[in-house]
């Protein structure tokens, strides 16, 4: 079973961070990115590689938030990008390696990656029979890889298991015995299973893959681990992760082991604040607020998971219990029943912890609603807009 790791609600201080935004004068809704927290997590990382050889790359799907690059950019190796636009963020914010993962390339964007990817991986045996020319014949050399599917995960959730009957992602073992020739210019293997998971997590599924791929791995240069490794998490055990690459190096000395944690890199590192604008009942007391659960954090309503607001408790809990809904059209924009210790007044603030990593990544436009701020707290105390987004940001997208 996957381990229990709370997040590290503690890795910034979240009222310092709401007073800080507080007396900056700015209004939500906003994310608002602590600057420290970036350093601590990017020390933890650079200590892994340090005593490992491994490389570790910022997973940009989690987090591409690029005016945070320079933070991170001293701790990493690089980045991974899930298509085109993400590889060329990585590759023009961030610098260093490039390595690009997709269930499925188009020819255009292929001969565009081939022009600053440092690592190609396909997810068919089709798709690298369809490109192989293009990449072997690239006069800049790029590194060939394939996903493949260790048919076996410790998902969290259903939505997040790569490795369920009907999967899309990846090639299984039996395909690839088959392939012969066809792994002719291969030089690199990649699975991404966990989520939100621990080094126990890790140590099982390299149990299946080394069971089901060693004759492969024996024959690679690189494996690649993928993400989902909360590896700056309390609880996580870093050193059973070191022990683990160590094996994998000691079995496979050839191998160049990479990781690409998301989550990891921005565990701790922000919250989402917004305003009660209004109150009303309906069999209950009702607030609804500047952040939307559909347009702003998706996930409470994809998952679903509950958020964690400062200072407030479950229904009950407390001596007031509030529905708290969002301000689009979509009558199940509902984040869900919280408790608090006085009455909710129009014009409080509202502060939701862990809203840094994929959060941000995920809000949308919809409906119009403003779409949240985004803030950096720097390590001096000063809390700095970094973007602030416009009418005229909505506008623009549809033509």
């Amino acid at each position: 079973m996957p381990e229990d790791l709370s997040l590290p609600h503690a890795a910034c201080d979240v009222a310092a961070l709401a007073e800080a935004f507080a007396r900056s004068g700015f209004d939500t809704p906003s994310f608002v990115l602590d600057e420290d927290v970036y350093h601590h997590n990017g020390r933890i990382l650079q200590s892994i590689q340090e005593r490992t050889g491994a490389r570790i790359l910022l997973a940009q799907k989690a987090f591409s938030c690029w005016p945070i690059y320079p933070i991170l950019r001293p701790y990493l190796a690089g980045t991974a990008a899930s298509g085109l636009y993400e590889a060329r963020l990585g590759h023009e914010e961030f610098g260093g390696e490039v390595h690009v993962y997709s269930p499925s390339f188009k020819p255009a964007e292929i001969a565009e990656l081939l022009g600053f990817a440092d690592h190609l991986i396909f997810n068919s045996l089709g798709q690298w029979r369809r490109y192989r020319r293009e990449v072997l014949a690239s006069p800049r050399p790029v590194s060939a890889g394939l996903r493949i599917n260790p048919e076996y995960a410790e998902a969290v959730a259903e939505i997040y298991n790569p490795c369920i009957p009907g999967s899309r992602f990846g090639v299984l073992a039996a395909q690839l015995d088959a392939a012969g020739d066809d792994l002719d210019g291969i030089e690199g293997l990649h699975f991404h299973t966990l989520c939100e998971q621990g080094a126990g997590a890790l140590r099982r599924t390299l149990e299946a893959v080394i069971a089901r791929f060693d004759s492969h791995l024996r024959r690679m240069k690189w494996l690649n681990l993928g993400g989902g490794h909360l590896i700056t998490a309390p609880g996580y055990d870093r050193e059973l992760l070191v022990q683990l690459i160590q094996d994998l190096r000691e079995r496979y000395p050839q191998l160049q082991i990479y990781i690409e944690p998301g989550e990891a890199i921005a565990i701790g590192s922000g919250v989402l604040i917004g305003s009660v604008i209004d109150l009303l009942e309906n069999g209950m007391p009702i607030a609804v607020i500047d952040i939307s659960a559909t347009a702003h954090m998706p996930d409470t309503l994809e998952m679903p998971y509950r958020p964690e607001i400062l200072d407030a408790g479950q229904p009950g809990e407390k001596s007031h219990t509030y529905r708290l809904g969002g301000p689009t059209c979509l009558a199940g924009d509902v984040i869900g029943d919280y408790s608090f210790d006085r009455p909710l007044a129009v014009g409080d603030r509202l502060v939701f912890r862990e809203m840094a990593h994929y959060t941000l990544v995920k809000t949308t436009m919809f409906n119009g609603v403003p779409h949240p701020s985004i803030c950096l707290r720097r390590s001096d105390g000063r809390v700095e807009m970094i973007r602030q987004f416009t009418y005229a940001d909505y506008r623009h997208r549809m033509g």
